[in-house]
């Protein structure tokens, strides 16, 4: 058995939104995950909690540790309270280790099993689209499945998919070429279309579309740590523009995006 083979663990899914998946299994997870609409939209929520959490509570994690907590003060007193013999020191140096990694590394993983609401739809989308573009947008044989060069075939092929009569933008006035698609689930299990651009410098950009029962209509800007989105709802598709988190760049990309499917998409019988 090969290890492209291997079943996917829940543990490997952690491993894949906290950034940690070592790169030999991340083909088999999106693969896995492209055929498990379930399992994508379970994802997608852990990595919306995530980054919720992160926008709320990261600057804490910058915050320095209090003097009373840190390794070395506590590893000092437990030596000098040793030579007195006193072990209740000891235990509540233990303690206060232990403590601190269970407020940091533990609280992670109980909200992330326990959230205090649900996220949306939309939210669901939006992890869903940011996973997709730092997925592909390192690929360099195979970033998509259908070339830019067979566009008219690549925009009916996935205006059938997802039901609406997609368009697929052209970029070449911000100098981004079409470099392809693909399909991808959707947030809820539907199919998802999947546009990537890529400019002379290689940056890269990406479309995702789907249906979508709540959003924004105006345009939204959402920022992660290396990547952002820009968001918004059309009639009731939804799309998610991703690219480096430049926002002025990004949000230029999308708004031209935004004018050229503006005139709404056409429900398919």
């Amino acid at each position: 058995m090969t290890d492209h083979d291997k079943p996917v663990t829940d543990e490997e899914l952690h491993a894949y939104v906290d950034g940690v998946l070592p790169d030999d299994r991340k083909e088999a997870v999106a693969t896995f995950l492209a055929a498990n609409p379930d399992a994508a939209a379970l994802v997608a929520a852990w990595r919306a909690q995530a980054d919720a959490i992160r926008a709320r509570y990261g600057a804490v994690a910058d915050e320095p540790v209090p003097e009373r907590l840190q390794l070395d003060r506590i590893i000092a007193g437990d030596i000098l309270a040793s030579r007195r013999g006193s072990t209740p020191f000891r235990i509540a140096a233990a303690a206060a280790v232990l403590l601190a990694f269970a407020g940091g590394a533990g609280a992670g993983w109980t909200l992330r099993g326990a959230p205090d609401h649900a996220p949306s739809g939309f939210d669901r989308m939006t992890a869903q689209a940011l996973d997709a573009y730092r997925l592909y947008v390192v690929e360099v044989r195979h970033p998509v499945e259908v070339p830019g060069a067979e566009a008219a075939h690549l925009r009916q092929w996935l205006s059938k998919r997802v039901g609406y009569e997609l368009r697929i933008p052209d970029l070449s006035t911000l100098g981004l070429k079409l470099v392809g698609g693909r399909l991808l689930p959707g947030p809820t299990g539907s199919a998802a279309a999947f546009y990537m651009y890529e400019n002379a410098a290689g940056e890269r950009y990406t479309v995702y579309c789907a249906k979508a029962s709540d959003g924004e209509t105006a345009l939204r800007f959402k920022t992660g740590e290396q990547y952002a989105a820009v968001t918004w709802v059309d009639d009731s598709l939804g799309y998610v523009v991703s690219g480096p988190s430049d926002r002025d760049k990004l949000e230029k990309v999308a708004k031209n995006i935004y004018d050229q499917v503006d005139k709404g998409p056409e429900k398919k019988g």
